[in-house]
């Protein structure tokens, strides 16, 4: 059954894309301690310029980002990555400086490792994704 409500109509498609992405800092270290809420807000910046939707987002373990994103059928998952990840590095370093002297490498200081997880997600298993990503926060403050 097909809930209409999740539809988008576009001039010449109907359409409800929904994306879960997962991307980690490079090295796997603990960068975001302290800048979650940094981070979030930039994620959604981008998303609002760009015109694609972040239903849900939380930062796991404090190294790396699920998003649950919906996006026009024009809309690349690739250049979605690559909008994320460039600017809101290239954000994150002017607004947090101690960000770039975390790395070993001054000269190749790169925030986000190279690599992305994507799974196209159906309106069944969207709620699932959802309350996946919720709880991502959660795990990390009762592992404590």
């Amino acid at each position: 059954m097909i809930d209409i409500n999740r539809l988008t109509y576009g001039r010449t498609s109907v359409y409800n894309l929904n994306y879960h992405l997962i991307w980690g800092i490079k090295y796997r270290n603990k960068l975001l301690k302290g800048h979650v809420e940094t981070v979030k807000r930039t994620l959604y910046e981008i998303a609002s310029k760009y015109g694609f939707t972040i239903a849900h987002m939380e930062i796991g373990k404090d190294d790396h980002i699920h998003l649950l994103v919906s996006a026009l059928p024009e809309l690349s998952v690739t250049n979605i990555m690559r909008w994320l990840k460039e600017i809101s590095a290239w954000q994150l370093f002017r607004k947090c400086p101690e960000l770039q002297t975390s790395h070993r490498k001054k000269q190749d200081r790169h925030l986000w490792s190279p690599s992305y997880y994507v799974e196209s997600i159906g309106t069944v298993n969207e709620q699932a994704v959802a309350k996946y990503i919720d709880d991502q926060r959660r795990k990390v403050v009762n592992l404590k």
